[in-house]
């Protein structure tokens, strides 16, 4: 009997089982945990849409409450939210195993979408009571997760635009097909090989701003040719219009506008307008917008479109973001406005094969445009589609391997939402204003 007491070859055995217990619990703890934090994040994703979804503009409950003579709930959008969070709910719960834990869920709902002078403010909580698998084991049946998401459509934000406007050598190309024809046809006898059936009217303004006879630029302008630089800045002056016909307080939006530079000679950031709500002077700044010259055919290589440079410059212009509830801390808007293509001294980082030792023509880059971002500042793209010039060898050297890029590439620099490709044959005015309205009546979900 002394020896069957005295031996332990069996303690290990009745250790685990006893340990076994609260690793299994710890175990079973994490699992329905881990469970209820992928349920919270499913939700609030669910709900952060539904809100935003219920004051957008496709909204029948926003057209409801512009109608409203009175501040109030909108009936309508908390119907159009919650059916949107349902929605969202049913398609995470696509699979066999999802929808079998929603029968193991109970969600519930509360939605409020109110009609406050010009805002419309759209709430929804939700809270979920999810059953445990393992909890059980020590008493817990349930696990309840809840939150919260806020969405307002502020018709009243206030905002500062910075126009970045691309006037370099490839912003004198023509600016409809026709156009390119047209340019194409006038330049067909010229006698310098470099000129002769191309479509740039770019090139060779003199330094003291006399137009060259000589030049493609005083081909376009003497055959009554438009270029893509005239496109722009007409369209420019029917934006300030816009802003002018759109806001809902007196000095509700200021702008100020940018080019790339005078002349190739000094290539940098130039202010062609001021931060001003006198909107008026940002018509007058930017009427007259010209192509850089530069002062002969091939000046410094014809690297003249650095995209990196003018983020970064831009970048240095603008001060703290705001949230736009006032004109004391308004929104901060890039409205960037080019045809995508840089052409820059820059021998390392180049995307695409350089020409020469330095000469890097590539789609823009958008990590410059991540650092805008990144600051709470938000971008607007209009990209000029780079129309194809397939008479043009320098073109299909070197443009052409990438063309099919550059687009997606505009799209990455634009802040969510906020970009647009229009070929000027489609009404760069009309694209320009339709951005312009996007960016302003844009829901935002509330911090």
């Amino acid at each position: 009997m002394n020896k069957l007491l005295a031996d332990r070859a069996g303690n290990f055995a009745i250790m685990g089982a006893l340990a076994i217990v609260p690793i299994l619990g710890c175990a079973g703890m994490a699992i329905d945990f881990t469970r209820a934090m992928e349920l919270k994040a499913e939700l609030q994703n669910a709900a952060d849409a539904a809100v935003i979804g219920a004051i957008s503009e496709k909204s029948a409950g926003v057209g409801q409450a512009i109608n409203m003579a009175q501040d109030g709930p909108i009936p309508l959008s908390e119907a159009e939210a919650e059916a949107l969070f349902k929605a969202q709910r049913e398609a995470a719960g696509s699979s066999e195993d999802q929808q079998s834990e929603d029968e193991n869920m109970k969600d519930q709902i509360k939605v409020s979408v109110v009609k406050n002078g010009k805002d419309i403010k759209a709430e929804l909580s939700y809270k979920s009571t999810m059953k445990t698998s393992f909890l059980r084991a020590i008493g817990k049946e349930t696990i309840t997760v809840s939150g919260t998401a806020t969405a307002v459509y502020q018709s009243q934000s206030f905002m500062d635009f910075y126009m970045l406007l691309d006037n370099t050598p490839s912003m004198g190309v023509a600016a409809t097909p026709t156009d390119v024809t047209n340019m194409i046809l006038a330049t067909a006898s010229v006698k310098d090989s470099g000129s002769r059936n191309c479509a740039f009217a770019c090139h060779i303004v003199s330094e003291k701003g006399v137009i060259d006879t000589t030049s493609n630029y005083f081909v376009a302008r003497n055959k009554g040719i438009t270029i893509r630089i005239d496109v722009v800045a007409k369209a420019v002056a029917a934006l300030t219009m816009e802003a002018e016909r759109t806001q809902s307080y007196s000095n509700q939006f200021r702008m100020a506008a940018y080019t790339f530079g005078e002349t190739a000679q000094d290539v940098k950031l130039l202010k062609v307008a001021a931060l001003t709500a006198d909107l008026t002077k940002v018509k007058a700044g930017t009427k007259d917008i010209k192509l850089m010259s530069i002062p002969y055919q091939g000046y410094n290589n014809d690297q003249q479109t650095s995209f990196d440079n003018a983020m970064t410059k831009i970048n240095a212009e603008i001060d703290t973001p705001g949230n736009g509830a006032s004109s004391t801390s308004p929104e901060k808007i890039v409205f960037f406005v080019a045809d995508g293509v840089g052409d820059s001294n820059k021998p390392k980082g180049c995307t695409q094969k350089l020409s020469g030792s330095t000469r890097c023509q590539e789609p823009i880059d958008p990590t410059y445009c991540t650092t805008l971002k990144n600051r709470g500042i938000k971008i607007a793209v209009l990209y000029t589609t780079y129309l194809p010039l397939p008479n043009n060898s320098w073109y299909n050297t070197w443009i052409k391997p990438f063309q099919a890029t550059i687009g997606s590439k505009m799209q990455e620099c634009a802040s969510p939402g906020f970009y647009f490709e229009v070929s000027p044959t489609e009404g760069i005015e009309t694209a320009m204003k339709a951005l312009f309205n996007k960016v302003v009546r844009t829901p935002r979900l509330a911090s």
